[in-house]
């Protein structure tokens, strides 16, 4: 752990918008925004300035006035059953943006898990719409998060892949069924991976036996 003067020294303070639950055990936290960031990094958050802060890629788009912040909670965690309390217009604190998952305008394929849609959600909502290829997988019919804009926009090069649960319009299994069945994928374009570890190193295997080259694969892990 850092010291409590350098985790001060680094960490600032700002506002609680709002922090609603969006799906059993997931919330989007909206925090006043006080930082320029560019769609894809992360900051770090903390309840409590004597604990270090846990790092959290920003959903929100980069002209939006909020910085969303979009996680689970964890029961045996420290910070996300406290982070779930926060009511608006309470402290939280924060740290400047960092990383370089950063796309541009050039044809891509966003490939997510879980929570791990928040960057392309900022990638999204900062005007990068043409040329995207869109899969999120997710356990329910409930873990789609921000469906609701992606669809109208991205059309059928957006595909929901539910493992456990049958509905409208999604693909019925685990996002990396879905790229096997695939027989030729594109050479020519960049391959954007985010989620769990094992999802990222399985993913970024299945595109490499099928061509891509391993230069096109970025990749972001969450834990």
């Amino acid at each position: 752990m850092t010291s409590d003067i350098k985790i001060k020294e680094r960490l600032t303070k700002s506002t609680v918008v709002s922090n609603r639950e969006i799906a059993p055990g997931i919330y989007v936290l909206k925090i006043k925004r006080k930082i320029d960031f560019k769609s894809g990094q992360y900051i770090g958050i903390t309840t409590d300035i004597d604990v270090e802060p846990r790092l959290y890629t920003i959903a929100s788009g980069e002209n939006d006035n909020t910085i969303q912040i979009l996680y689970n909670v964890k029961d045996d965690g420290w910070l996300t059953p406290r982070l779930s309390e926060h009511k608006d217009g309470s402290t939280i604190y924060m740290t400047s943006p960092k990383g370089d998952f950063i796309d541009d305008e050039s044809t891509a394929w966003w490939i997510a898990s879980g929570t791990g849609i928040a960057p392309f959600a900022s990638m999204f909502r900062s005007g990068l719409k043409e040329n995207k290829t869109l899969i999120h997988g997710g356990r329910f019919t409930h873990s789609f998060f921000f469906e609701k804009e992606f669809k109208p926009v991205l059309k059928n090069k957006y595909i929901r892949c539910c493992s456990q649960e049958e509905g409208n319009g999604l693909y019925n299994g685990r996002l990396t069924r879905y790229l096997q069945d695939i027989d030729i994928l594109p050479k020519d374009c960049r391959y954007f991976l985010c989620g769990s570890p094992e999802m990222v190193v399985e993913v970024r295997d299945l595109l490499i036996d099928k061509g891509v080259a391993f230069n096109k694969i970025i990749a972001e892990i969450y834990f």
